[in-house]
């Protein structure tokens, strides 16, 4: 029987385990593909900020349901322009009547034929061929045709509202990813800053050069500063997801941001509020469903005048199928016709859908009114928003080389033991906190901007 001491046991143990923790990774690696499907790419994906928005076009299915709808329009558009042409149908039939037993003069010649027990037949065997072009003449279809093009235009208009909402989902999202593996690498360089600090507090403990309350609160330090980084690196993992969903089919895909150092400039107030009135897609939008309501009152009053429908056919109606008949008679002919149905009386229904078209069209005004209004005071917001966050920028930047400029001093004065232990964990909470900051406002800087380049239409 072997004995083993207490030592090597606590080996034996240690190696045993490391042994079944490899297999266990090597197991899981093996069946990660058919647990979880598709295995994310090695080797990261670059993505810029035009790269994400075009991705998420292709991917967002509210915007898809924009553009679907904007088509869906052009079509009706279409449709109601070619109502306007004339229409062609090519007829053809073969009709069969029981007879009467009676005979009667024929179309074609001097013979007769039997009867048809239907007097609205005209023969017991009758076969049409024809090729017949209509068109109807009316405000009806002219009133249509405005009211199809407005709702196209509209609907073009929220296609483009749709697009700019989501270009400043994506820029949120983009510069929130950007800015959560920021603060993760922010996170990190604080939790190796903590550890060295501890570092140092012990080695001056041990040249009894301070106390080990010093230790104690570096080592609390250092304890938050690891929670810090973990949590960090939770967030920077689902901005990463949340982005990811718009821009690969498999979220967990990997990639990387790339986007200048330096924001982009703003915009003049005065350029700013030329290209809202200019560009604005709300304000366009409001105007079209504005005329599309006018477009509804013309067809309401276009039930008060008559329609007028011209037909006109060319080929056969006889009793046999061929261009001569019996006798030489020729079947193959034309006839036209001109029909006008004027209204008369239709208990009012006319008078009261013109109301209705009335009332719409006033509410549209108002509703384009509204619209003016809150274009100017969001444009002002907006702008408002985004100088004051561009502003803000260059302070968050000076108060992170002021933080580091503070930390570095005040090590040097606690290595000097002029400085408490107190004084440098303040330094490092509040140069942590500094970069923290800058990156937020990098965020609001950006959101901003979109926001004001959605009522611009700049981006």
């Amino acid at each position: 029987m072997i004995l083993l001491t207490r030592q090597s046991k606590y080996l034996l143990i240690g190696i045993l385990a490391g042994w079944l923790g490899r297999a266990a990774s090597m197991g899981a690696q093996a069946l990660a593909p058919d647990a979880a499907g598709a295995v994310p790419a090695a080797t990261p994906v670059v993505i810029t900020l035009d790269e994400a928005i075009h991705r998420a076009q292709a991917s967002d299915a509210n915007y898809a349901a924009a553009v679907a709808a904007g088509r869906t329009a052009a079509l009706d558009r279409n449709i109601a322009i070619n109502n306007l042409l004339p229409s062609v149908v090519y007829h053809n039939q073969g009709l069969y009547t029981q007879p009467n037993g009676l005979t009667n003069q024929a179309g074609q010649g001097v013979t007769s034929q039997p009867a048809p027990r239907f007097i609205a037949n005209n023969a017991v065997r009758e076969y049409a061929s024809q090729a017949s072009v209509g068109e109807t003449l009316g405000l009806s279809n002219l009133a249509e045709v405005h009211r199809a093009q407005a709702l196209a235009a509209q609907a073009a208009a929220e296609r483009e509202i749709a697009r700019r909402g989501l270009v400043v989902t994506v820029v949120s999202l983009f510069y929130e990813s950007m800015a959560a593996d920021h603060k993760l690498n922010v996170a990190q360089r604080a939790r190796q800053e903590s550890a060295e600090f501890t570092k140092l507090t012990e080695e001056r403990e041990q040249a009894r050069e301070s106390a080990h309350a010093d230790v104690i609160k570096a080592q609390l330090e250092e304890q938050t500063r690891t929670r810090d980084l973990q949590d960090a690196g939770v967030e920077a993992e689902r901005a990463r997801l949340e982005l990811g969903v718009l821009l690969f089919p498999d979220p967990r895909t990997a990639y990387t941001l790339s986007a200048p150092d330096a924001p982009p400039a703003l915009a003049s107030r005065e350029d700013a509020g030329a290209a809202a009135a200019k560009n604005n897609p709300e304000l366009r939008s409001a105007f079209e469903a504005l005329k599309a309501s006018k477009a509804g009152v013309m067809t309401a009053w276009a039930s008060y005048l008559p329609d007028v429908s011209l037909n006109y056919t060319y080929g056969i109606d006889a009793p046999q199928f061929a261009v001569n008949g019996p006798d030489s008679v020729r079947n193959l002919g034309y006839s036209a016709m001109v029909t006008v149905d004027i209204p008369v009386w239709d208990w009012l229904n006319t008078q009261r859908r013109v109301k209705q078209s009335e009332i719409a069209r006033q509410s549209q005004q108002v509703a384009l009114n509204a619209t003016q209004r809150q274009l100017i005071a969001r444009l002002d917001e907006a702008y408002s928003e985004a100088a004051t966050a561009r502003d803000e920028l260059a302070s968050l930047d000076l108060s992170v080389s002021t933080a580091a400029e503070s930390l570095r001093l005040t090590k040097m004065a606690y290595t000097g033991g002029e400085a408490t232990v107190l004084e440098v964990v303040d330094a490092q909470g509040a140069y942590v906190t500094a970069q923290n900051a800058r990156e937020v406002g990098r965020v609001r800087y950006e959101s901003a901007r979109a926001k004001l380049q959605t009522l611009t239409g700049t981006m």
